[in-house]
Order: structure tokens, then sequence, then C-alpha cells
């Protein structure tokens, strides 16, 4: 009987809920938020579609009730304010460090055994927030900010070439950042066929600088950060764990010594399952894509130095 809990019933945290419902990956799944009646009436609302869509999970909206998230097998983290047009995930780092602190220390007083998907932003600088101040293992805490990379590399990808995106195999690593990430255009395929050699390489660059201002863009659009993919790509990283799928996902992980980098959490390929992150996969970068890996580490490392400057840490 498998639990989850989405901190946050915002436009992510919402839209992860009802993925989860939706595709059954659980049992129960819990929503909490702090404004009250806005989880109790989302979870009104998905379960009125139950009959409809034919599913029988059990949803619960709760208001500041840590209690109701009792014995999750995961805690999904969506909590904290999100981007407005101009504003950088850096810029919410004082905020919301605060916030996923607060919720890290209540879900594992309830779930001591729970696995921890961090949606927040700044995400990677969020992620090894919750590493270092719960002390968990490295397994059980993982950013969702690749999986989320590499749908859109995939998406852009997918219009170049005209071509369905489940066809296409596509991964970003690096930060989860405008500037930081790095879409693996050299490893991409459709259909097994390199991406490299089906398109022209100013296409190709055009379409991997799309994918690193895609949230950015989408900010711009809406007004606010996404949520559509951003919350089934966090329910994506549940299902591979609730159901020992052992997919490679692109996952902002804690680092000892792979790609070079030690004491960072940053995102490379990492298989996930109902351990959490049982490895990292070494996909053997060129002499660029090193040098592109450690800018983005040291990028993220100046973020994370920011939590020690507020004495989150």
């Amino acid at each position: 009987m498998a639990k989850v809990t989405v901190v946050g019933a915002g436009n992510v945290g919402a839209t992860c809920a009802n993925v989860l419902a939706f595709n059954k990956i659980a049992d129960t799944v819990v929503m909490l938020d702090v404004k009250a009646g806005v989880a109790e009436g989302k979870a009104i609302d998905m379960l009125q579609t139950a009959h409809t869509l034919g599913f029988e999970t059990q949803i619960v909206g709760v208001t500041s009730d840590y209690k109701a998230t009792a014995d999750s097998d995961v805690v999904i983290v969506t909590s904290g304010i999100p981007r407005k047009p101009g504003m950088t995930r850096e810029e919410l780092i004082g905020t919301n460090a605060g916030i996923v602190k607060s919720v890290i220390f209540s879900c594992l007083e309830h779930s001591p055994n729970a696995i921890f998907v961090i949606i927040s932003n700044p995400m990677d600088t969020m992620t090894y927030l919750t590493l270092k101040a719960s002390g968990l293992p490295k397994n059980r805490v993982i950013g969702m900010g690749g999986t989320l990379d590499s749908a859109r590399f995939r998406y852009y990808l997918s219009q170049a070439l005209n071509a369905n995106p489940s066809q296409i195999q596509a991964s970003v690593i690096g930060g989860h950042g405008d500037t930081t990430m790095i879409p693996l255009k050299r490893l991409a395929t459709y259909n097994g066929t390199p991406v490299c050699k089906l398109l022209p390489a100013d296409q190709l660059d055009k379409v991997v600088a799309d994918t690193m201002v895609g949230g950015a863009t989408l900010t711009g659009l809406l007004g606010t950060s996404a949520w559509y993919a951003p919350g089934a790509a966090g329910a994506y990283v549940a299902e591979s764990i609730i159901n020992n799928y052992k997919r490679v996902i692109p996952s902002c992980v804690y680092l000892e010594g792979e790609y070079g980098e030690n004491d960072i959490c940053i995102g490379v390929p990492a298989v996930i399952g109902r351990n959490g992150v049982s490895s990292i996969i070494d996909v053997q970068l060129n002499d660029e894509e090193k040098a592109l890996f450690a800018k983005s580490a040291e990028a993220v490392r100046k973020t994370n130095q920011v939590l020690f400057e507020i004495n989150a840490l």
C-alpha cells in the first residue's frame, strides 16, 4: 500500500497529486498546504473525477496537519514561493530555505523512512539543504530538476524533428538553471539515430538554447512558473521509486567524486528505485562537456554558499 505526500497544493503540487492518482501510482495521496481550504478543496475536486477517469486512489487534503502524512513512502516537496517574470531561481533562496527546512523536519517526524523528492526552487540548493540539514543518507534525497529539463529538451527536439517526443532519448545534466543546465546534444537520439545526424548544427544549437531558457519562457508567457510538466516530472520520479522501476533518470543527487565533483547536489543520470538512488551512471563526457559541467558545479556552489551566509546550515 504505497502512500505519497505532496507538500504544497499550488499549481505544481496539485498537478503532481493528480498525476499520481490518475496513473494509480499510489494508493493514498496526501496534499498538505498552509493555506486553509486549498488542499482540502483540490482533493475533493480531484476525487470527483475518480469515476470519470477510473481510479481508486484515496486523495486527502489537509492544512498544516503533518499527522496525516504519517508513514509516507515518498514525500514530494513543492513548497515555497514561485518565480515571477524576471526573477531568477537563486533570488528565491532566502524565503524558500526556511520553508523547506520546516517541511522536511515536520515530515520526518511522522515518516522517518520516507524518500524525499525536491521540486522547490532553487532546486539544486534546496536538495543540498534537505540532505545536509536532515542528515539523511544520500540515496533518500532526490532533486527533480533534471527530469523536467530533459522533458523540455525532448520537446524542443521533437518540434525540430517533427517527431513524437516518446521516440526521443535525450538528457540534461548540470544545475537546474537557465545558464547552468547542459543538454547533452551529442548523446541525444531519435529512434536510435543521433540527432546530430538529423539536424543541422545551427538548428540543434537553437534547440539547446531554447531548452536552457525553457522555464523562463513559460514564466514569461504564464506570469508564473510552469506546473504541468514539473508536476508530472515529480510523479514520474515517485513512480520509479514506488514500483522499483530502476529507471535511469537525470536527477539532482549528491556527488562524492563522481564526475569529478564532491559535496554537491547536481544533475546527473541516476538509477532510481525502491531505495531511492541506487547508483549514478557515468556517461563519459567529452572535454567540452566536462568543462561545462565544472562551470555548472561552480555556479551551483556559489548559490549553495548563500545557505551558509544566511545561517540556513
